[in-house]
């Protein structure tokens, strides 16, 4: 058993070994502490009534976590039938709140609370009856029929937290106290006065062990130079983040970002959220009641009241102010010198529901020379989330991530008091829109260190996310990729020793560019899209893309592919991208040993204007490459454009015949055409085959 409950489990240790008691355990402990938490409901019609107008009410997430737990373990296999197949759909998808305007007016015929909870019960028995029967092997990982029930037990986890803000931001008469949710006592207790305390550069690298369940944004690698900032000793107080409020913070727009000033006026905000405005001060109100504000507690608001404070206060102090990105999170967690076992193996941190149902005095926990690194309230970062080097999905829960890669999600770290289980480790990595609200605040730090950007999203366009597939994606059918099998034909038989410069045409999105770079000193690439060309420019500059592929409908899949898995990492600084128009192109492109026109020509819309003046931007011996599968269409190209594929005085005239016509003045055809195959994937059900014939003319005159 876990030394201390609300733990995450243990499930890979050289000196521990996880056993079936052990996971049973954590799934009922975990079932407990939520069926106590709807405890605080008062009564049925708690349940109706929505807290707040952009989210299910509570009778939703009453049924929500059993529902994910059957769904899950159908989807992996493990179970065959189906408790309740109406509440397993009634209850299966809840509300993201990605706007504060986003009303959700759908009425659901909702079950009692009565009946969610006997389904509740009938749950736990299908899942205790798993846990019993499962062939217990180790170790566990994403692959072990045991990594879906740790998915349904952190996923209740998740919702303990979350229910309890809801709960929070209901109505006082719908709720009501019981002893196991009883608040920190510590209310008149003075609020310290704020320090900068120094916390020395470093090297983080962020990586995910495989000693607990972790949700797919944690795996992968990412390393990032920190340098030296002053981080403030305490988490802000309400008393120090009341001096924002009375200099009319709320009020002046010069502190606040675009998007939190529309925020601002949209919501009239004048005060943090849970703070209650009466004729003699100030009130907070907690889970279920109102006590007087606590100045010394943390003040907890949503991402840009945080940043408007910053602001305010970078011009209290003269120096630059703001929130610390996630690896200087980081840097200050290893300078107080905390792990995972520390924190799990003791209780000096309002973490785990192990103090108090609420906050407490930000000066109660001290972490080296600072306090409440972990626990207490989340604290804000500047980092949105993104995809560490190597994130894949997870097949059972694709969505729990991806979608929070839109840069609008910003990531908090540390925990709060009611934190358990995943959310508690050091890699837990939850983000929310920065409006939301959660049991969450912030620490300010002061540095003239800019922040990174590694915003992240995956491309959805059809058209592109196909190509890109089509250049860095699996092989199909046994084909070799069409753009590298193109690099190592030309190379292969590329005649001149010139290798300085070459041009791929009709690029697309790159990835002949970069594998004639393994040859070539510099390869530029050009291609008349835009949104081809930025994805390439993507790749060249962060070294890794992600897309998503259709599998049916609107089903999909996430890839990410990279420089490096393609052994193509040391060649980024010697391409360049360029939009452009291969009938019309600028005058700076010329003098290259080697031009790539790839399935090109029967897309142009003067494919012989082309031809006819391709040879000016080549060098004398250089080669001219041509594929294509001649799919002549009036649609790209005019019919009195076509160079073959038509009859002239009643004879065929192939494509070849017209090349040789027309490029005879300048080149000479190096050998026989070949034929090298292609295939494009469209969804998971349909490809396209494809036959492109290979040309090589050496440019003569």
């Amino acid at each position: 058993m876990n030394q201390h409950p609300n733990r995450s489990l243990l499930i890979s240790n050289q000196q521990t070994i996880v056993t079936r008691e052990q996971v049973r355990a954590y799934f009922h402990e975990t079932a407990d502490l939520y069926e106590a938490l709807f405890k605080l409901l008062k009564n049925d019609e708690a349940y109706y009534v929505k807290p707040i107008a952009l989210r299910h009410p509570l009778i939703f997430y009453y049924g929500h976590t059993n529902t994910f737990f059957i769904n899950k373990l159908i989807l992996a296999g493990l179970i065959s039938e189906r408790v309740n197949p109406q509440f397993e759909s009634m209850f299966a998808v809840g509300v993201d709140e990605m706007g504060w305007d986003d009303v959700n007016e759908m009425n659901y015929q909702w079950p009692t609370p009565a009946a969610v909870k006997a389904y509740r019960a009938n749950v736990r028995q299908v899942v205790d009856a798993l846990i019993n029967s499962l062939p217990f092997n180790l170790p566990i990982d994403w692959d072990s029929p045991w990594w879906p029930i740790l998915m349904g037990i952190e996923h209740e986890r998740i919702h303990l937290e979350t229910s309890s803000v809801l709960i929070r931001q209901h109505a006082l008469q719908f709720v009501q106290s019981t002893a196991d949710w009883a608040p920190c006592q510590a209310v008149d207790v003075p609020a310290p006065t704020n320090q900068l305390v120094g916390i020395p550069a470093r090297s983080i690298t962020l990586t995910k062990s495989a000693d607990y369940y972790g949700w797919d944004n944690e795996y992968g690698q990412f390393s990032a130079d920190c340098p030296a900032f002053q981080a403030a000793k305490y988490l802000t107080s309400n008393a120090e983040f009341l001096a924002f409020v009375e200099a009319g913070g709320y009020q002046d727009a010069q502190y606040w970002q675009e998007e939190g000033l529309a925020w601002q006026q949209y919501t009239h905000a004048e005060h943090p959220t849970f703070w209650v405005k009466q004729a003699n001060g100030w009130k907070l109100r907690l889970m279920t009641t109102e006590i007087e504000m606590p100045w010394s507690w943390p003040v907890e608001v949503n991402y840009h009241e945080a940043k408007a404070f910053c602001n305010w206060q970078a011009i209290q102090l003269g120096k630059p102010v703001r929130m610390p990105t996630e690896h200087e999170w980081y840097s200050m967690y290893e300078h107080a010198g905390l792990s995972d076992e520390i924190i799990a193996g003791g209780t000096n941190a309002n973490l785990f529901v192990d103090h108090f149902a609420s906050s407490c005095p930000v000066n109660q926990f001290a972490h080296g020379d600072l306090h409440d690194v972990v626990g207490n309230v989340w604290q804000w970062t500047e980092t949105p989330i993104f995809p560490f080097d190597g994130f894949k999905v997870h097949p059972l829960y694709d969505d729990f991530t991806t979608p929070t890669y839109d840069g609008r999600h910003n990531l908090i770290k540390g925990g709060s008091w009611i934190s358990t289980g995943n959310e508690a480790i050091k890699s837990a990595r939850y983000a929310f829109r920065r409006h939301f609200f959660q049991h969450a605040g912030f620490r300010y730090i002061v540095t003239d260190t800019p922040i990174e950007d590694n915003a992240s999203h995956y491309e959805s366009d059809k058209q592109l996310s196909e190509y890109a597939e089509f250049h860095y994606g699996d092989t199909y059918y046994g084909v070799p990729n069409f753009p590298k099998a193109l690099s190592d034909f030309a190379i292969q038989h590329f005649p001149s020793k010139q290798t300085k410069t070459a041009l791929d045409l009709g690029c697309a999105t790159g990835r002949a560019t970069f594998e004639l770079a393994k040859h070539f000193d510099h390869v530029t690439g050009i291609d008349f899209s835009a949104r081809f060309i930025g994805l390439a420019l993507k790749l060249a500059q962060q070294g890794v893309v992600r897309y998503t592929m259709v599998n049916e409908g609107d089903l999909v899949s996430y890839q990410e592919r990279s420089l490096q898995a393609l052994g193509l990492n040391d060649v980024a600084n010697k391409v360049d991208f360029w939009q452009g128009d291969a009938c019309n192109l600028k005058p700076q492109f010329t003098g290259y040993d080697f031009i790539l026109a790839a399935n090109l020509i029967d897309r142009l819309y003067s494919p012989r204007q082309f031809l006819n003046s391709i040879h000016a931007r080549l060098n004398v011996g250089g080669v001219l490459m041509l594929t294509s599968p001649y799919t002549w269409l009036e649609e790209h190209t005019p019919k009195e454009e076509w160079i073959g594929g038509y009859k002239k005085d009643g004879e065929n005239v192939t494509t070849l015949d017209g090349l040789k016509t027309i490029l005879g003045q300048h080149f000479k055809l190096l050998q026989a055409p070949v034929e090298i195959p292609f295939v494009i994937r469209e969804t998971r059900h349909k490809f396209q085959h494809s036959l492109s014939e290979v040309t090589l003319w050496e440019r003569i005159r």
